[in-house]
């Protein structure tokens, strides 16, 4: 499972009010929609409520993706990713780490927010989470996404290539990224805001603290290689040495770091990976020379229309008037 962007183009049929049988063929039909494994469709289809989830996560996904990297000579475009997908580049690690991130975040919170037939609100027991649900609290549920996302994925302990390992090691990066950032919320109801009575609940970061990890992530990614531990007797990856460049010097990734086999293009010119830079805007001051790839910028004037002047009216409602203003728009020559 990973983002190649055909799937977010999918218009579901809606659920809406109507029998459990009908409502059971449309989930069916929803999950035959999705690109998906056999097995991956026959799990789709045990589970109500996952179709809509696994599209919820693509779409987190690729719009926290082409966030992140609204600024770089690649950003995150849909076109070229089935070409990006099957190579080893640190692009193709990003897109790993937050396609499982996107579902582990999505599950977890489809569970809590009653979405999903076969799980409910965070049962960690060493929480008083019954309390919380009488509050009209219910917590992310992340151990059960984790659980659920490595059968979906059907990881295997050991990949049987170095490409099968880089891949599983990133796409549990993502999970991992998730699971740091959960954290426990705490409630107050007693009496004058006294803490007599504290209900507490896992409660899942924004998606968007997950993605700003991840990219600093992408900036430090590691190459590497395959070598073999004699101690165990199989094949593990490895990159160079902390604060070493050299092969003979080498050390295993640390499980958040993300890895990569091969360099990435330039991105600059159109390829069966991106569109390239041509005709992409760009700040003059802050990321034109490196977006543009030497080719220089063209400077357009344009007017824009904005609200001014506004002020509050009793009671409720703001009035405003309409100012225009010159803005200078740089955009990548070709």
């Amino acid at each position: 499972f990973s983002l190649t962007g055909k799937e977010a183009l999918t218009h579901f049929p809606s659920l809406g009010p109507s029998t459990s049988s009908a409502q059971g063929k449309v989930h069916v039909k929803q999950c035959d929609l999705l690109k998906l494994s056999r097995k991956q469709k026959r799990l789709c289809r045990r589970e109500p409520g996952l179709a809509e989830t696994l599209r919820d996560a693509i779409r987190l996904g690729i719009m926290e993706c082409q966030y992140q990297f609204r600024s770089e000579r690649w950003n995150c475009s849909l076109e070229g990713r089935t070409s990006l997908l099957k190579r080893g580049f640190k692009e193709t690690a990003f897109l790993y780490a937050v396609s499982s991130a996107a579902l582990t975040h999505s599950l977890a919170r489809a569970c809590s927010a009653g979405r999903m037939e076969r799980c409910t609100c965070d049962d960690s027991p060493d929480l008083e989470n019954r309390k919380a649900w009488q509050w009209g609290v219910c917590g992310d549920n992340l151990k059960y996404s984790t659980k659920f996302l490595k059968k979906f994925l059907g990881q295997k302990r050991i990949g049987k290539d170095l490409r099968a390992k880089v891949d599983i090691h990133n796409t549990n990066v993502g999970i991992k990224a998730v699971k740091n950032g959960l954290k426990t919320t705490c409630k107050c109801h007693g009496v004058s805001g006294s803490c007599a009575v504290r209900t507490c609940w896992k409660q899942l970061s924004p998606f968007h603290e997950i993605g700003r990890l991840l990219k600093l992530r992408y900036d430090d990614a590691i190459k590497v290689f395959s070598t073999t531990n004699d101690a165990v007797g199989h094949s593990e990856l490895a990159g160079p040495q902390r604060h070493s460049h050299s092969p003979k010097h080498s050390t295993s990734p640390r499980s958040t770091d993300l890895v990569y086999v091969e360099d990435s293009p330039s991105f600059c010119r159109p390829s069966k990976y991106s569109l390239g830079t041509a005709g992409r805007t760009c700040s003059r001051e802050g990321n034109c020379d490196s977006m543009c790839c030497g080719r220089g910028y063209n400077t357009q004037s344009r007017l824009v229309t904005f609200s001014c002047h506004c002020q509050v009216q009793w009671c409720c409602y703001v009035e405003c008037q309409q100012c225009m203003q010159e803005e200078v728009v740089y955009s990548c020559k070709q």
